[in-house]
């Protein structure tokens, strides 16, 4: 996986930006402000107008993709990271609004976010809506329209910022990738136990527990 920091200067078509943002669909791409135009302002803007999440790349603005089922499993993931690190008093843990500025101009959305209070700035809650902040453990809950080419651009980010950990959970595979570095990777089954060392030791989340959210059912 190679880290993709620096927007090729070769953008002549609306074709030529969707490969350069990851080959994502273009109906995720804002068109106003235009795109290279795009700024932080705009991205608060619109969640505050609209209730809509839009990360900020390369000055263009991209919609969030997710779904209920994708919104499902990142908001039990954030609940039990939560129950983890809170009474352990070991930093935040955020949730699928949670935006960062990773580098100037370019904000992300992790769904599910867990950051030391060494990396909060002034050890306390931000109250900035989108502050400079670079998480220990960031996790992507995949859907149907994440490409293979923005999931790599969006890992290189990360972990370029000085994320620690990324953990790309797949709901329709039941599968959770795990990075501890940028080029190398684990791909654990519903099975298997999810391990929160090196970033939260001690940690630990049956996958099988956690996908089996996606099968429960009213009585009767």
């Amino acid at each position: 996986m190679s880290t993709v920091l620096s927007p090729s200067r070769n953008v002549c078509t609306l074709a030529d930006l969707l490969v350069q943002l990851g080959g994502i669909p273009a109906s995720h791409v804002l068109l106003h402000p235009s795109p290279g135009q795009a700024t932080e302002a705009d991205v608060v803007d619109l969640e505050q107008r609209e209730n809509r999440l839009c990360e900020l790349v390369d000055g263009v603005l991209v919609e969030k993709a997710t779904g209920y089922r994708e919104s499902l499993l990142a908001g039990l993931m954030a609940t039990l990271l939560d129950d983890f690190v809170r009474p352990r008093n070991l930093g935040l843990v955020t949730g699928a609004d949670g935006m960062v500025r990773l580098f100037p101009g370019l904000v992300r959305i992790p769904d599910v976010a867990s950051a030391s209070w060494a990396r909060i700035p002034n050890g306390c809650v931000p109250t900035e809506p989108i502050p400079h902040l670079v998480p220990d453990l960031a996790v992507e809950v995949l859907s149907k329209s994440n490409t293979a080419a923005e999931l790599t651009r969006k890992c290189g980010e990360y972990f370029a910022a000085g994320v620690r950990m990324v953990w790309l959970v797949d709901p329709e595979g039941r599968t959770v990738t795990v990075y501890t570095v940028p080029d190398q990777s684990t791909m654990l089954d519903e099975t298997q136990m999810l391990d929160g060392s090196p970033i939260l030791p001690g940690y630990s989340l049956s996958l099988r527990e956690l996908f089996a959210e996606l099968d429960r059912h009213g009585n009767g």
